[in-house]
């Protein structure tokens, strides 16, 4: 994992290591829809497939579903309210939040995730 940190951009660092938010809409993974999977930037494990993915119109990436045990939820009471962050539990990787009861998917679930936090890997043909 040292290999992969020392390969990350100072943007990188300032979401994955200090729970930074990068700007809506900037993020290369917001307006993406290939087939593949997501996998945290900073240790490679696999965190979202490309099916579970949607567009819900709030400036970063969303999904409606996380691979099994990829995902580690936290109380998140920055900027004034409660939140839910969602860190990778391998390597404790900041991500983004959580929200639920938002009525997007018929999961009622959106993980709302840093593009500078992922890489993608396409789907093999």
């Amino acid at each position: 994992m040292i290999d992969h940190y020392n390969n990350l951009t100072d943007k990188e660092k300032s979401i994955l290591l200090d729970g930074g938010t990068e700007p809506p809409f900037s993020g290369e993974y917001n307006d993406f829809s290939q087939l593949g999977s997501y996998v945290c930037k900073m240790c490679d494990s696999e965190l979202f497939s490309s099916v579970s993915k949607f567009q819900s119109d709030c400036g970063w990436p969303s999904f409606d579903d996380a691979i099994q045990g990829s995902i580690r939820k936290k109380r998140d009471a920055s900027l004034g309210r409660i939140r839910t962050e969602i860190t990778c539990v391998n390597c404790d990787g900041h991500l983004g939040h959580v929200f639920e009861g938002e009525e997007y998917t018929k999961k009622n679930i959106r993980y709302c995730v840093n593009s500078l936090s992922l890489k993608f890997i396409p789907k093999k043909k």
